[in-house]
């Protein structure tokens, strides 16, 4: 029983495993922010602009039926809600989901930019510098002073 506990301290306690909770946390946290951005900010404008409030958007499948009351006042027959299809709330949370995806888009392609920067930043330093050219021979000091001496007798 002791090994499996170590086994999981070792496993809880990686930094993946560690850094994945805090995302989850953070993601949750950014979820309400954008929810309440979409629920508060963006559906009322839509609602002005185009005169429907989405959230309020549904389908009758099955109205709903009124208490019945005898002469006394008692209950007779309870009262039945109706049974609605409220696809409004959908598009709502398809909306949510449409702005955290374009969030998420764009964290990532900038996280994506500033690790290719920094892998070319090491590579570049890692890279040996070009080794100077080698000095020329004597043979090949000589030979280019022949060419330059019949060069000038042309």
């Amino acid at each position: 029983m002791a090994k499996i506990i170590d086994e999981f301290k070792a496993f809880a306690l990686k930094g993946n495993v560690v850094d994945m909770a805090v995302g989850v946390i953070i993601g949750g946290a950014f979820g309400k922010i954008v929810s309440s951005v979409v629920a508060d900010l963006i559906m009322p404008l839509i609602a002005v602009i185009g005169g429907v409030n989405t959230s309020d958007l549904k389908v009758v499948l099955k109205p709903g039926v009124d208490a019945v009351l005898d002469e006394s006042g008692a209950v007779v027959t309870e009262a039945v809600a109706a049974v609605t299809w409220n696809y409004g709330a959908f598009v709502q949370n398809v909306i949510d989901f449409l702005i955290i995806a374009i969030c998420l888009f764009f964290i990532i392609r900038a996280i994506t930019k500033l690790s290719s920067l920094k892998k070319k930043e090491e590579e570049a330093a890692a890279a040996p510098e070009p080794a100077p050219e080698p000095e020329p021979t004597k043979e090949e000091i000589l030979l280019t002073e022949i060419r330059d001496l019949l060069k000038e007798k042309k």
